[in-house]
């Protein structure tokens, strides 16, 4: 077998596979430097180990179907959004209103890239009549049945929600990432949107810090600072403090609250759909 042409035959059909392998570029190009019968013996078995570096993380979960993960999460917030925002513009202060109208622009255009992106293979739009945000899946009496109260306390139970889903977003499309190593632009536009999520969740805290929550513009351990049990499957597993097999409040100097403040944790999607969505989708 002539490896050479074979890794040019690879590269034919899938350009971007030296990225994949990449730190392991160096080998594929000085592949024919192997001298050694001991050497050549061995290639087979490198080759089906980049292979597995290469393309191992996509095995489980195409694109199409992680963009329409995201579609749905995006369908949620947006429509969340543009639902309630209207609903409690007379009870929004003069510096609370335009972030928040941003971020509805922000999820309005997460929903538009990703829909382009998918084309006919999009999931069909999901609307308010998909939704029931008391997360009560479908009887709108659910733990937050509060926000359909036009009140001070519904707004604050907007803001909440809104944390919740900003904070499960950040979490989701990183447990997504590696799935879509093997398309650049869209792994790009994915990081991007989900450093925007990030965003969102801190202003929101913020927003809610200055109403009188007390929270901070980050995750603490697995506290969701948002007073509603219910909200604890967004959260868990943020008080993980193992980073790359090292327990980082054994670090010298390390403070334990710093630990897990200083890392999101990935969420998978069977969890987020399972334990999260289906919360506040109808039946």
């Amino acid at each position: 077998m002539n490896f050479n042409n074979l890794i040019e035959e690879i590269v034919k059909a899938d350009p971007e596979f030296p990225e994949r392998v990449s730190p392991r570029r160096s080998a594929i190009k000085n592949i024919t430097s192997f001298g050694s019968k001991v050497a050549v013996a061995a290639l087979p078995f490198a080759f089906s180990t980049l292979f597995k570096k290469a393309y191992g993380q996509t095995a489980t979960s195409s694109v199409t179907d992680v963009l329409n993960f995201a579609l749905t999460a995006e369908y949620l917030e947006s429509v969340y959004y543009n639902t309630y925002i209207p609903r409690f513009s007379a009870l929004m202060g003069a510096n609370e209103a335009p972030g928040l109208a941003l971020i509805r622009t922000d999820e309005n255009n997460h929903v538009k890239f990703l829909v382009g992106q998918l084309g006919s293979a999009a999931i069909a739009p999901l609307t308010l009549s998909n939704f029931d945000f008391s997360g009560g899946s479908g009887s709108n009496n659910g733990p937050f049945a509060a926000v359909n109260s036009q009140t001070a306390a519904g707004y604050d139970t907007f803001l909440a929600l809104a944390q919740a889903f900003e904070d499960n977003g950040v979490r989701a499309y990183k447990g997504q990432a590696g799935f879509l190593l093997g398309n650049q632009t869209v792994l790009t536009a994915a990081l991007n949107i989900h450093s925007v999520e990030a965003r969102h969740a801190s202003h929101l805290r913020r927003m809610r810090q200055l109403r009188g929550a007390a929270l901070k513009p980050w995750i603490t351990g697995n506290a969701s600072g948002i007073g509603v049990a219910a909200a604890s499957v967004v959260y868990a597993g943020e008080d993980n403090v193992t980073q790359g097999g090292v327990n980082v409040t054994t670090l010298p100097g390390a403070v334990a609250t710093a630990a897990t403040e200083a890392y999101d944790e990935p969420l998978d999607k069977a969890y987020v759909v399972n334990n999260i969505v289906k919360l506040f989708l109808r039946p």
